[in-house]
């Protein structure tokens, strides 16, 4: 009971010391954003510059189809100063009725298929340094991605994100696959 109990203790840390660090990040952002000078009226969307792929929500890097009407839009990769790239998007049912997420994006990896239904089989191929990263895990054999998918509704789109080791700071496109899916190019920003 004590070992379940530091377990739960541990996630309860985590997820703490995770809040706080966005909570921080964003107050720094915020008041980056207040040193700026106003956008000008003239400026439009079209107008493209490093980090524009990140800052708009609604731009895609990627949309990879797979079984039963899923899709998987990729929103940004960003190389963190830790020595990691995060890859945010969202899994959308594209189709008529409710659909699980599909086991196999877990991957076949034992340590990571006892955790349950996750992105975990994801990887990021470097063709040009001609290696292929996988999903980070933490110290019990977690991946670090989404987990633990509900059904997801016909219509409906769940949040997800994936961490990976960052390839080195010239390597700025990299192939992203998952199983099930189709693969695509994407840009890493930062």
């Amino acid at each position: 009971m004590s070992k379940r109990f530091a377990t739960k203790a541990r996630r309860g840390m985590v997820a703490v010391a995770v809040v706080a660090g966005l909570t921080f990040g964003a107050a720094a952002c915020s008041s980056d954003d207040d040193k700026k000078d106003p956008p000008s009226s003239s400026a439009s969307k079209s107008d493209s510059g490093p980090g524009t792929q990140t800052d708009d929500p609604g731009e895609k890097l990627a949309e990879l189809k797979g079984q039963e009407g899923l899709l998987l839009s990729i929103n940004s990769a960003k190389r963190d100063s830790g020595g990691f790239v995060t890859v945010n998007g969202s899994m959308k049912n594209d189709g008529g009725k409710s659909v699980n997420v599909p086991a196999q994006l877990s991957g076949d990896e034992t340590e990571i298929l006892r955790h349950g239904v996750s992105l975990g089989g994801a990887t990021l191929v470097d063709s040009k340094g001609k290696k292929r990263y996988y999903v980070l895990r933490d110290t019990e054999g977690r991946p670090l991605t989404t987990t633990g998918f509900p059904a997801v509704k016909a219509g409906e789109s769940v949040p997800v994100f994936m961490q990976f080791p960052a390839p080195p700071a010239s390597t700025s496109e990299v192939t992203f696959q998952i199983p099930t899916f189709s693969s695509a190019s994407i840009k890493i920003s930062g």
